[in-house]
């Protein structure tokens, strides 16, 4: 795991430090599927600010992201940018005014970077923007067999409520 130590920085107010750091990203599950990122470790720009009453940390870097498509189960590839900041006060009154990565003098950058890329990935994950899915009735992937069924096969667990509608 990337951590970056907060002790080897010493800031005045208004100054600012600049690095580029290879962040760790862990792999990790979204919707029940596990999406691993390639490379595991990502090039990033990363900046402290020091502010008056406290401290700004702002990460820069792209994700990619391989897994199963939410529609059709292939493979899916998904590029993520991410801009994230956080606020770490001096002497914080609120809960609000700290962030949860500073521990001990040590920023958790790749818990940081994670959680980052887990807030703006979108709803669905998909192989390409118009996955057909897979049929409902057979399974198969329309994306590779695009087709319909003559029949439409009713679901088994409606049988009964069915044969009751044909009574009356």
């Amino acid at each position: 795991m990337t951590s970056f130590s907060l002790r080897q920085v010493k800031l005045r107010p208004g100054e600012q430090y600049r690095d580029e750091l290879e962040v760790e990203l862990p792999a990790f599950e979204f919707g029940g599927q596990r999406y691993v990122p390639v490379p595991e470790l990502v090039p990033a720009d990363f900046e402290i600010t020091r502010a008056n009453a406290g401290t700004v940390f702002a990460l820069r870097f792209t994700a990619r992201l391989l897994g199963p498509c939410y529609r059709c189960l292939g493979d899916a590839s998904l590029d993520v940018p991410i801009s994230a900041r956080e606020y770490q006060a001096e002497d914080p009154e609120d809960e609000q005014m700290t962030t949860q990565y500073v521990s001990g003098g040590n920023l958790d950058v790749s818990q940081w970077a994670r959680d980052a890329v887990a807030l703006a990935l979108p709803d669905k994950i998909l192989c390409r923007p118009d996955c057909a899915g897979l049929c409902g009735d057979c399974g198969k992937n329309l994306n590779d067999e695009p087709h319909t069924h003559e029949e439409p096969h009713g679901d088994p667990r409606w049988a009964v409520l069915e044969a009751l509608r044909e009574k009356s």
